[in-house]
């Protein structure tokens, strides 16, 4: 009993290695290359389970269809002006054509994931970092820009991408390696110590630049507000002053008959205006200043006072006067 419980655990285990060798199984993100004693056979896209001959004499290599990120190395590129930046790209990519890119990198191992380092240190990583050499036909003002969707660097990662999925002289094209390049993008750009100087300095011209445009352009509008005021006010002064003359003549016209009745009798003209001037000085209250010289005002000058002091006589009454005045107060 023991001894047939042990051959069937032994046919159970050969029929598992068996069936573990034979099949193979396909994901729905995965496309499957099988080849036979090395030599690529066919492709399974379809997912499922499938029948194989066991390993040496068939073998399946899968391969995931979805996108796969590369990331380059920092590398110094040159801008149309003369500018050194360091710029970090990265792509993605997929494997399109899975018999290819097996054929073109299958002598790396037998696992995909060494067909997939071969294709990106061997092939990828050199092509990105060439065609990173289109930074070399842009600004450094075009790639960076004060301005809001003005900056050019999705135009440097669609002509990176175009020159990537181009035919370069002297490499083959990445169709001949089953890989189709998805997207390039730049996901860093530094600027080395002399290149950010140059580049405040140059951001400090420009600003100048921009400040001597300013005030010019505030001077002539000062220059054109200071024109337009003056022949304004020339204007208003000019009708201020015909107006003037209007009134004045008008003034003149109506007061001629009156001058003429006063030229009639110029004494008497005087008269009456001195006394419209007292008369309209003396409905209100004022004060009238006269000099001590005046004819009859010298009486009010207290030095004249002070002169006649004892050197007039004082009028003396008689006793008789007095008593007749007492007597006729009582």
């Amino acid at each position: 009993m023991p001894k047939l419980i042990f051959i069937i655990s032994v046919v159970v285990v050969l029929l598992s290695m068996l069936a573990f060798s034979a099949t193979y199984t396909v994901r729905f993100t995965e496309v499957a290359v099988k080849t036979r004693f090395g030599s690529a056979q066919s492709i399974v896209t379809e997912p499922g389970l499938y029948m194989k001959w066991p390993y040496p004499v068939e073998n399946v290599t899968t391969y995931d269809k979805r996108t796969r990120l590369l990331t380059a190395r920092s590398e110094t590129q040159q801008t149309a002006d003369d500018f050194q930046i360091i710029v970090e790209s990265y792509l993605t990519y997929k494997v399109d054509q899975p018999l290819k890119f097996f054929t073109s990198f299958s002598n790396a191992g037998d696992r995909a994931e060494d067909h997939y380092s071969k294709a990106e240190d061997d092939v990828l990583r050199d092509l990105l970092r060439s065609a990173m050499g289109e930074t070399s036909k842009f600004k450094m003002g075009d790639l960076f820009s004060s301005v809001a969707d003005e900056s050019k660097l999705p135009d440097l990662e669609a002509q990176v991408l175009a020159s990537l999925n181009g035919t370069s002289e002297g490499t083959k094209p990445l169709t001949d390696y089953g890989i189709e390049i998805i997207s390039v993008g730049i996901s860093r750009i530094i600027l080395p110590a002399e290149t950010t100087d140059s580049v405040i300095e140059r951001m400090g011209a420009n600003r100048d630049r921009l400040a001597e445009r300013y005030e010019s352009e505030g001077r002539s509008q000062a220059r054109a507000i200071r024109a337009e005021a003056q022949s304004q006010a020339s204007k208003i002064r000019a009708f201020a002053e015909r107006r003037a003359d209007e009134i004045l003549a008008k003034g003149e016209a109506e007061a001629a008959p009156y001058l003429a009745k006063q030229n009639s009798n110029p004494e008497l003209a005087v008269f009456i205006q001195n006394i419209r001037l007292m008369r309209d000085a003396m409905a209100r209250k004022f004060t009238l200043i006269f000099s001590a010289e005046d004819y009859g005002m010298s009486l009010f000058d207290p030095n004249v006072l002070k002169e006649t002091q004892g050197r007039l006589p004082v009028p003396q009454q008689n006793p008789a006067q007095t008593a007749d005045a007492d007597g006729s107060e009582g």
